[in-house]
C-alpha cells in the first residue's frame, strides 16, 4: 500500500511539473512573440490531448520497445536491446506528452488577455525582459497554470491505459487488477477508497494555493494587443525545439501506428475495424455527451441566473465526480448495478450515467461561460412581451448559449471516446468499441491487431479536439 502511494504521488508530481515546463513557454512563444509559423504551432502542439495516453503508450512500446522499430533499425549496427521503457520512465514521458495540452490551453487563453500596460511600467523602470517576465508575467499566469495543473494531477492520479501499458504500479491498475484477479472485491474497494483521499487531498491543496491575491487588471479588458516580441537569435532554436515535440508527442505515434498496420497487412493481419466498432464508440460517446449537456443546462442556468447557496452546492456537487477516478466510479456502478439495480447492469444506460457523472463538469463550464455573456436584459425584454421562462430560455438564450453548447458536447464526445476502465467495466456485453479493442490486442502484445483501431481512434478524436482548438484561437 505505502509503496502504491508513492508511486501514484510521485509519478502524478512529475508529470505535472514537466507538463508546465513545457506548456508556458510554447503558450507565450505562440501567441506574444515572432515565433516562424507560430498559427500552424498554436494548433499542432494542442492537439496531442486528442490521443489517449493507451494509445500513445501502445505506440511508444511499438517504437522504443523491445523488438520496437528503432530497434530493428539499430540491429544492422549491432544494437540488440534498448533501455527498458517500462515503470516510471515510460510512464512519465507518455503521461506528459499527452496531458501538457491541459495547460497549455488554459495558460494561452490568459496570455491573450494580460495588460500589455504593466509589462511596459516594468520596462520603463529598469527591468529587463526576463525579469519582467518572472515578476510581472508569470504572477498574473499563476490561476491558469494551476488550473491546468490541477487538470493534468487529476489525470495522472486517474489514468489507466499508460500505467497498465507500461506496467506501472500504482492504484488505477492494482484496483483493475484485484477487480478482475478475485472473487472478493472488498481489497479493490479499500485501494479505491485511498486514491479517492489522495485526490481530495489534490483538491483541497490546489484550493488552499489560490490565496486571496487579485489577478485583475488596471481596465476592464486591454484595450490593444500586446506588441509582439521579436526573439533575436532564440527564434530557430525555438522553432527547432516546438518542432522536435510536435514530433515526439504527434508524428511519432502516428508514423508507429501506420507501420504497425501495414506490417499487419504484409502478414495478412485481417482488417478488424468493422462498423459495429466505429458504431459502437460513436453511440457511446455521442450519448454520453448529449446527457451531459442536457444535464449540465438547468446546473448552469441556475448558478448563472440564480446564483445563491444552492446553485454553488449544486454546481460544487458536479464537480465531485470528475475529481474521482474512472476506475473508482466504474466499481462503485458495478457494485450499484450488481446489487440494486441488476437490469441495469452492464447496458448503455449504466455506461451513460458514468460518462455523465465523470465529465459532466466539462459541459457545465462551457455553458456557464457562455451564459455569463448573454445579457439578462434580452430575457426581461422577452418576458415583457410576455413570454415564459420555459419559452425564454428555449428561443432566446439557447441559440445565444450555442456556442458552450457545441464545445462543452465536443469536449465530453472526446473525453468518451478516449475514456478506457468505465468502458472496460461497464460497456454492455458484446459490444465491444474502439478503446476496448486496443486494449484488448495490446494487452496481449498484437500490436498490428491494435494497429486500425487505433488509428481510428485517434482520427474521431481529433474533430472535437480541433473544433475546441479552433474556437479557442478565434476568441
Amino acid at each position: 500500500m505505502r509503496e502504491l502511494l508513492w508511486n501514484t504521488i510521485s509519478l502524478s508530481a512529475a508529470v505535472t511539473l514537466t507538463s508546465v515546463a513545457i506548456a508556458v513557454p510554447i503558450a507565450w512563444l505562440t501567441v506574444r512573440t515572432d515565433l516562424p509559423l507560430r498559427r500552424f504551432f498554436a494548433v499542432v502542439t494542442a492537439l496531442p490531448l486528442a490521443i489517449p495516453t493507451y494509445v500513445g503508450g501502445y505506440a511508444f512500446i511499438g517504437a522504443l520497445g523491445p523488438r520496437g522499430t528503432l530497434q530493428g533499425w539499430l540491429e544492422p549496427f549491432g544494437v540488440d536491446s534498448l533501455p527498458a521503457i517500462y515503470g516510471f520512465r515510460g510512464t512519465w514521458l507518455v503521461l506528459t506528452l499527452f496531458t501538457y495540452p491541459y495547460v497549455l490551453l488554459t495558460v494561452r487563453s490568459s496570455v491573450r488577455r494580460l495588460d500589455p500596460s504593466l509589462e511596459e511600467a516594468s520596462r520603463m523602470l529598469g527591468q529587463g525582459a526576463w525579469a519582467t517576465f518572472v515578476r510581472v508575467v508569470l504572477p498574473q499566469l499563476r490561476p491558469s497554470i494551476v488550473a491546468g495543473s490541477l487538470l493534468v494531477a487529476l489525470y495522472t492520479l486517474s489514468d489507466f491505459g499508460a500505467v497498465s501499458m507500461l506496467r506501472y504500479d500504482s492504484f488505477t491498475r492494482a484496483i483493475f487488477l484485484q477487480y478482475r484477479a478475485s472473487l472478493d472485491r472488498s481489497t479493490a474497494a479499500v485501494l479505491g477508497l485511498v486514491l479517492v483521499a489522495v485526490t481530495l487531498a489534490v483538491l483541497g491543496g490546489e484550493a488552499a494555493s489560490r490565496g486571496s491575491a487579485g489577478y485583475h487588471g488596471l481596465h476592464a479588458r486591454s484595450a490593444r494587443r500586446a506588441p509582439v516580441q521579436a526573439l533575436g537569435r532564440w527564434r530557430w532554436p525555438a522553432f527547432a525545439a516546438l518542432s522536435a515535440l510536435v514530433v515526439l508527442a504527434l508524428a511519432l505515434p502516428l508514423a508507429v501506428i501506420g507501420t504497425w498496420f501495414l506490417r499487419g497487412l504484409d502478414q495478412g493481419e485481417p482488417l478488424r475495424l468493422t462498423t459495429e466498432l466505429i458504431g459502437n464508440s460513436l453511440r457511446a460517446s455521442a450519448l454520453g455527451a448529449l446527457a451531459s449537456v442536457v444535464a449540465a443546462w438547468p446546473v448552469a442556468v441556475l448558478a448563472v441566473r440564480r446564483g445563491g447557496r444552492l446553485g454553488r452546492m449544486i454546481e460544487t456537487a458536479c464537480w465531485v465526480g470528475h475529481s474521482l477516478p474512472g476506475v473508482v466510479v466504474a466499481l462503485a456502478l458495478v457494485f450499484f448495478g450488481a446489487r440494486q439495480v441488476p437490469s441495469l447492469y452492464q447496458t448503455q444506460w449504466m455506461l451513460t450515467l458514468a460518462y455523465v457523472v465523470l465529465f459532466l463538469p466539462q459541459a457545465l463550464g462551457a455553458i456557464r461561460a457562455s451564459l455569463l455573456q448573454v445579457s439578462p436584459t434580452l430575457e426581461d425584454a422577452s418576458r415583457t412581451l410576455g413570454k415564459g421562462s420555459t419559452v425564454t430560455l428555449w428561443r432566446i438564450v439557447a441559440p445565444l448559449a450555442r456556442p458552450g453548447l457545441l464545445s462543452g458536447g465536443a469536449l465530453v464526445f472526446l473525453t468518451c471516446m478516449k475514456e478506457l476502465p468505465a468502458t472496460l467495466l461497464l460497456a454492455p456485453t458484446g459490444h465491444p468499441t474502439l478503446a476496448t479493442q486496443v486494449w484488448n490486442a495490446t494487452s496481449e502484445a498484437l500490436f498490428a491487431r491494435a494497429a486500425l483501431p487505433a488509428m481510428a481512434l485517434v482520427l474521431l478524436s481529433s474533430v472535437p479536439m480541433a473544433i475546441i482548438v479552433l474556437r479557442e484561437r478565434d476568441r
